[in-house]
């Protein structure tokens, strides 16, 4: 049995969290257009009855710290080099290759290496070609692979290049277990997911949201969020006229939970 865990890694915005999704089959990493939006590392079950248990962990994107959450996430990004079995170096085949090469690079990766170019569809048969010879050559690459997860293209070969670089050995995890993460989390992050979907540029990404209570009863699940913001001003906006907007973001929310 293959089991092993495999680190997602790349700069803001390159598909990881969106990856790991559609892997998993179930949405555990929230996705916006701000960059920096996955904070913690979320790890994602992916089993298979006696062939495979693949950890898949979503990274925060890398950047440069510059306040104390940069670093606490950077620290996410460091603790997945050390538990790697494999990785997964995404870089959207848009970007600029030479900074994503940089990047790769300094992150001294010492197990073997998929070079995943993401958003394949976006990018004619020659700009792949190029992509993939650019990063073939580099040291840390062992395989090089194009893959588009919103329109379902070569995520399966995604998978078998993954397996071929896996160990043998036991199950870390029950398989019917999806994350070690609670739910409470999962919750808190749709909540936080709505915000940036429905604020835009008027909420910045500081928001944070605090599950303080998620009770399951028999007819409904109850749950109390706070919503936590830098300025007065911003509770303005997120209330909207008359709380309109506070209740878009729960029905919204809801719907996902």
């Amino acid at each position: 049995m293959k089991v092993g865990f495999v680190n997602i890694f790349g700069k803001p915005n390159a598909g990881k969290s969106t990856l790991l999704n559609a892997v998993i089959g179930e949405k555990l990493a929230i996705v916006s257009p701000k960059a920096q939006t996955t904070r913690h590392r979320i790890k994602g079950f992916l089993n298979k009855e006696n062939e495979y248990q693949i950890i898949f962990s979503d990274t925060p994107g890398i950047i440069e710290p510059k306040y104390k959450l940069h670093e606490k996430m950077m620290q996410a990004v460091k603790g997945s080099l050390e538990d790697a079995d494999v990785g997964l170096l995404l870089v959207d085949i848009n970007d600029n290759w030479q900074e994503a090469d940089d990047i790769f690079t300094a992150l001294r990766l010492k197990v073997p290496a998929i070079v995943v170019i993401t958003k394949r569809d976006t990018a004619n048969k020659q700009k792949l070609d190029e992509a993939k010879a650019f990063f073939s050559t580099r040291p840390y690459c062992k395989e090089c692979i194009g893959v588009s997860v919103l329109q379902n293209q070569n995520v399966d070969s995604l998978l078998e290049a993954i397996l071929k670089f896996l160990p043998e050995g036991e199950p870390f995890y029950n398989e019917d277990d999806l994350t070690d993460l609670p739910t409470k989390f999962f919750v808190g992050e749709m909540v936080r997911e709505k915000i940036f979907y429905l604020f835009a540029d008027e909420i910045p990404y500081h928001t944070t949201v605090l599950v303080n209570e998620f009770k399951e009863k028999d007819t409904l699940v109850k749950i109390q969020a706070d919503i936590v913001v830098q300025r007065e001003s911003q509770k303005a906006i997120i209330l909207g006229e008359g709380g309109k907007m506070i209740k878009k973001v729960g029905t919204m929310a809801s719907e996902d939970i």
